[in-house]
């Protein structure tokens, strides 16, 4: 993990136990070039090391294959998706980005498509039809939202070419399954939050609240990623001997402490509260 990785666990964190909540780990290994066993395990590492214990079993997205085919059979069933036969190139072709962070808007150009002999040997990716009609909630942190569907997300994957699991379904399937009722994450999860909204209702769960977080920014603006291995948890905990270093510079940073002092998570409870949090990114520099 990066330092903005732990900043969404710590908040997630407090936000849950703050209401007496439980706080659930699952490992989304569903992309199997980028997943290691190795990764999950260290990620477990070090949310010990920085005081934020889950509760319950980890849920293993790798394990979970028939639950996201029965309900992906029931959405087909409904003649609520197609195959797609597009390339990224295809895609990136029909149109300029459609928002800020450079997302493609899909065009529909597999929707309604009469299949022949050849596409049945063709490998293709599952999308869902969207309708034309604005997704509204109230986000826990930015307010109220109002997002059009088609003309902001346009359908969307389910399952990839290669027939791995989409990200929109399997995060859907499993927050509605485990219990989920809050969902804390980025804000730049945001336009995801109505592609989510729209297959719940479709499937008739249950929706969770979402409290999406400014993201924490590297000097140049940049929101923190891989490539700021200074702000990798593993120099981080060698510059670093104690998490509660870690954890009272990131209080400082959402609002709940005054100055960076050395904090336990469990001690900031008492003090957690989202009117805190910014709402604009923040760079950071530990």
């Amino acid at each position: 993990m990066h330092l903005g990785n732990v900043f969404c666990a710590l908040l997630s964190w407090l936000s849950a136990r703050s209401k007496g909540g439980r706080w659930l780990l699952r490992i989304e290994d569903l992309d199997p070039d980028r997943s290691r066993k190795a990764f999950a395990e260290q990620l477990q590492d070090d949310l010990l090391w920085l005081g934020l214990p889950w509760d319950g079993d980890i849920i293993w997205q790798s394990e979970r294959h028939d639950i996201y085919l029965q309900y992906l059979e029931k959405l087909e069933k409904d003649g609520l998706t197609y195959p797609c036969f597009c390339t990224r190139a295809d895609i990136m072709a029909t149109q300029a980005p459609h928002e800020s962070d450079g997302r493609i808007v899909y065009a529909g150009t597999c929707r309604g498509r009469l299949l022949d002999e050849t596409d049945k040997n063709r490998a293709s990716a599952v999308r869902l039809i969207v309708p034309d009609c604005d997704i509204t909630f109230c986000d826990g942190h930015y307010g109220p939202q109002c997002i059009n569907l088609a003309r902001h997300c346009g359908d969307y994957i389910l399952r990839r070419k290669d027939g791995a699991w989409a990200y929109q379904l399997a995060v859907v399937l499993d927050d509605a399954l485990m219990g989920v009722t809050e969902v804390v994450r980025g804000r730049d999860l945001l336009l995801s939050t109505p592609q989510q909204l729209h297959l719940y209702r479709t499937l008739g769960f249950d929706e969770p609240t979402f409290c999406h977080h400014p993201l924490l920014t590297n000097e140049a603006g940049q929101r923190l990623c891989k490539r700021d291995l200074s702000l990798d948890l593993g120099c981080l905990r060698q510059k670093h001997k104690n998490a509660d270093e870690i954890v009272g510079f990131l209080a400082y940073l959402a609002g709940i402490l005054p100055e960076p002092t050395p904090t336990l998570p469990q001690d900031l409870l008492p003090l957690f509260d989202w009117q805190k949090v910014p709402l604009d990114d923040i760079t950071a520099s530990l």
